[in-house]
Parts: C-alpha cells; sequence; structure tokens
C-alpha cells in the first residue's frame, strides 16, 4: 500500500518539476545571463574623435588628454569658427596616431575630421544582490570595461569597476530585464548610463 503512495507522490513531484521553466526564479545566475545578453549591455562604445578645430573644453575632457598623453594627437591654439564656443584648439593627429588608427578605422575614413572608433565592450563582472518585491525586482551588479583596441585602453581602462542596478519584472514566461523606458524601476540603458564606481 506504501508502495503505489510512494510512486503516485513521486510522479505527481516529477510533473510540478517539470512545469517549471529555469526563468521562474530570478537567481544570481539568471540575472546574470539577462543582463550580459542583453540590447543595452552588448552593443560596443564608441569614441568619436574629432580633428581640426574644436572648442577647448572639448578638447580638455579625460579621452582627448588621454590620446595626447599617449602622443596620437597634438594641438595649436587656433580662431573659432562661428559656431564653436571659444577658445579653440586646432587638434591633429600624430604620426603615431596615424599608425595606431589605420588598423581601426576604414581606409575609406582616412581623410575625414571626425572618427567613430569601437572602442570598448562591456563585461559584467558579477551579481552582488538581488531585492524582488513580488513580480518587480531590483539587481545590483559590477562590470567592467574590456578595450577592443589600443584607442580603447588609452580611454577605458579595464581595472575600473562600476556598479549599476537593473530592475526586472517576472512575466508568464519568466523574468525579463527591464531595457528601455516606459517600465516602473529604472530600466537598464539608463542604469548603465548612471554607473558609479565601485568600491
Amino acid at each position: 500500500m506504501a508502495k503505489p503512495f510512494r510512486l503516485m507522490f513521486c510522479a505527481a513531484g516529477l510533473l510540478l518539476l517539470s512545469s517549471c521553466s529555469p526563468r521562474d526564479y530570478l537567481t544570481r545566475r539568471l540575472a546574470a545571463d539577462l543582463i550580459a545578453g542583453s540590447t543595452a549591455f552588448r552593443p560596443a562604445q564608441n569614441f568619436e574623435l574629432r580633428t581640426g578645430v574644436i572648442s577647448n573644453k572639448d578638447y580638455l575632457t579625460p579621452e582627448y588628454l588621454a590620446l595626447q598623453h599617449h602622443g596620437w594627437i597634438s594641438s595649436n591654439k587656433a580662431a573659432c569658427p562661428p559656431a564653436v564656443e571659444s577658445p579653440c584648439v586646432e587638434v591633429t593627429l600624430t604620426p603615431s596616431g596615424v599608425d595606431t588608427l589605420q588598423g581601426i578605422i576604414p581606409p575609406s575614413d582616412a581623410e575625414k575630421q571626425s572618427f567613430t572608433i569601437p572602442a570598448a565592450r562591456r563585461e559584467l563582472v558579477a551579481v552582488t544582490g538581488i531585492s524582488k518585491q513580488g513580480i518587480v525586482a531590483s539587481v545590483e551588479f559590477t562590470w567592467h570595461w574590456v578595450p577592443l583596441n589600443e584607442i580603447g585602453a588609452a580611454i577605458y581602462p579595464s581595472d575600473a569597476r562600476y556598479r549599476s542596478y537593473a530592475a526586472f519584472r517576472e512575466y508568464d514566461d519568466g523574468w525579463r530585464v527591464i531595457v528601455g523606458a516606459g517600465h516602473p524601476g529604472q530600466p537598464l540603458d539608463d542604469a548603465l548610463k548612471n554607473a558609479e564606481p565601485a568600491p
């Protein structure tokens, strides 16, 4: 009598387990997979390098200063065009800068004064906490930049860590990370823009 009861109990348990999906439980591993695979997290970070006459305010950004420190660009004072805020500098690529960019930009862009350089991509380091309330959750995670080339290594150091928070919501097919606006909580794309340095 006990044997059939145990068999029925095991069969019922297997049926219940088979109706659950791996996305039904928001674990750190699932949260990490969903964040790392999201459309907000995956794209490369582009850097826009402009040569020619630019505002000194733009030239004094950490990115341009890093390129100058590596000897890839140089500058001289210049008169400002009407649409550019004074004072201005004229930025030029050094021979070393030309050599560095040759392997990164297409040859057709060589004569342009503005270059879009895919510099780095994000890499998730760890999910550090999950706070759930019903069908919504906030996930804290750390990440860092992985440079894609020499320019990326100069302006996006890989040893710096950032902390962000992602909003999640549970649907009938399991948990999803909220990427765009129009949802409660901070969407992932905003969270990445507002990342703070991790301790």
